[in-house]
């Protein structure tokens, strides 16, 4: 009789359903643990859903800052007084039942696929039991809802539970006026004044989401800018924008309590400023899903931050254990879990498999106008981390953003001085997230701006000014300069 292998996925995830197709086309037994339904925060409270808002925001930010200019003109019979009023509005509580629809198809479409490849999916929450058998199996004991357990042997498990929103002791989310991030989809009103906690990505897609609904919105960030993680030009522009569309951008200001009076918000900063807003959102961050499952026990090593430790094949320091996705703290990105996913089964499944390699991961931030990035950063740059050459171009002077009436964004690519390899870009514009992949792939394949310059564009086209930022990095080594 023929051995099969046997795999255990933790967490319904990118990381872990990716892992479980995998698994299950080179012909292992696969079960996934999951509570909550497959796709995991990704798909359920996270990336699909908040994605879906800011689409619609998107198109009333579209409208309400371009339309006069593309010389379109709206039918409206407001009252001269009112002549300055909002001529287009947005139903909340139909834009949430979308996304909440969305996102349940999504998963659905996602157990499907899974059950299809031939996993078994199993409802409930896992934990690792003991050590390793002598025969290398580990045990996994599946609690369901309703408190019968299950016990699971495995030849490999993998960890993919993903995380949780931060909660400040004194700012605990009540679901109604404070909110965490997986709460905001049960409003069925738009919220009059948004207070916003946080201005990492989280707090800054939801802040430009809804300003751009019609929500006054106040952004509070503890750093001296809004998106402190990502390239200051960009975060530049984007804070620019963010006042100028009207809002209160307070920076240097950190949260220390919220609290509801009535049915307002109040917010206390350190300084003992006090702020207050119909609503707030808490975006301080993610706690990893890593207590309770007896990962110490079982050998596999935490950090001091409660994220759990993987090498470049996403094993843990417990053979037979491996992880994948927030959990281990790597990159908060679906790609990038669903890569950790699929290396850890190549890796375990005796396939051929290249270790996680970030500087080739591209990310994007989903505000208005977007944010990408790949490769080597500007902070890499100014640190002397790496040595590369930088060509901004502004989008300003790109024809096609002339005839879109985009003011706001521009093109950035780093290479290095010799050889001209690019090594990492930027991109601030509309649909950026599309923009960055001709550098992505510049990057993943060690291209030269030579290379990327002799490549045809469209014209007018946005992604031509990829291509000029190439031409005068070129150029400017061509003349000597670097």
């Amino acid at each position: 009789m023929e051995y099969v292998t046997r795999i255990v996925i933790i967490g319904g995830g990118p990381g872990g359903y990716e892992a479980a197709l995998v698994a299950a086309q080179l012909g292992a037994e696969v079960t996934v643990v999951d509570c909550d339904g497959l796709g995991g925060a990704s798909v359920l409270t996270d990336c699909v859903p908040s994605k879906t808002l800011i689409a619609t925001a998107e198109v009333m930010t579209t409208f309400d800052s371009s339309y006069e200019e593309l010389g379109i003109i709206v039918a409206d019979d407001t009252p001269p007084l009112e002549q300055a009023a909002r001529v287009v509005g947005v139903d909340l509580g139909k834009v949430n039942r979308r996304v909440k629809r969305l996102a349940l198809a999504q998963s659905h479409d996602i157990t499907a696929s899974v059950t299809r490849a031939g996993a078994r999916v199993l409802r409930g929450r896992g934990r690792l039991e003991g050590m390793q058998a002598l025969d290398g199996s580990r045990k996994v004991v599946v609690r369901a809802a309703d408190g019968t357990e299950e016990t699971l042997t495995a030849d490999a498990v993998l960890i993919a539970t993903g995380g949780h929103p931060r909660e400040l002791p004194e700012a605990r989310p009540d679901g109604e006026r404070i909110l965490n991030w997986t709460q905001v989809y049960d409003l069925d009103e738009l919220p009059e004044e948004l207070i916003v906690v946080g201005s990492g990505v989280t707090g800054a897609e939801f802040a430009g989401a809804y300003q751009a609904l019609g929500s006054k919105v106040t952004l509070v960030s503890s750093r001296d800018r809004v998106l402190p993680g990502e390239d200051p030009d960009a975060a530049a522009v984007l804070e620019d924008v963010f006042r100028r569309r009207g809002m209160n951008v307070m920076a240097r200001s950190r949260a220390q309590s919220a609290k509801r009076v009535g049915d307002r918000v109040e917010v206390t900063l350190a300084d003992g400023r006090v702020i207050t807003g119909s609503h707030c959102l808490m975006a301080v961050g993610a706690i990893p899903n890593s207590e309770g499952m007896g990962l110490e026990e079982a050998g596999v090593r935490l950090r001091d931050s409660g994220h759990i430790w993987t090498d470049k094949v996403s094993r843990t320091t417990a053979p037979g254990v491996y992880a994948a996705g927030d959990v281990t703290g790597v990159f908060a990105l679906a790609s990038v879990a669903a890569m950790q996913g699929r290396i850890a089964m190549y890796h375990f499944l005796g396939d051929a498999v290249a270790p996680l390699n970030l500087k080739t991961v591209s990310s994007n931030v989903f505000t208005d106008p977007e944010i990408a990035t790949v490769g080597y950063s500007q902070a890499d740059v100014d640190s002397g981390k790496i040595d590369a050459r930088v060509v901004k171009l502004p989008l300003l002077r790109n024809p096609r953003a002339k005839m879109q009436g985009i003011r706001d964004g521009f093109v950035k690519i780093f290479c290095r001085p010799g050889t001209g390899i690019v090594v990492g870009g930027v991109v601030v514009a509309p649909r950026a997230s599309e923009l960055i992949h001709p550098i992505s792939i510049a990057v993943d394949n060690n291209l030269t701006v030579e290379q990327i310059a002799k490549a045809f564009t469209v014209y007018p086209s946005l992604s031509g000014s990829i291509a000029e930022v190439a031409r005068q990095l070129h150029t400017r080594k061509a003349d000597g300069e670097g």
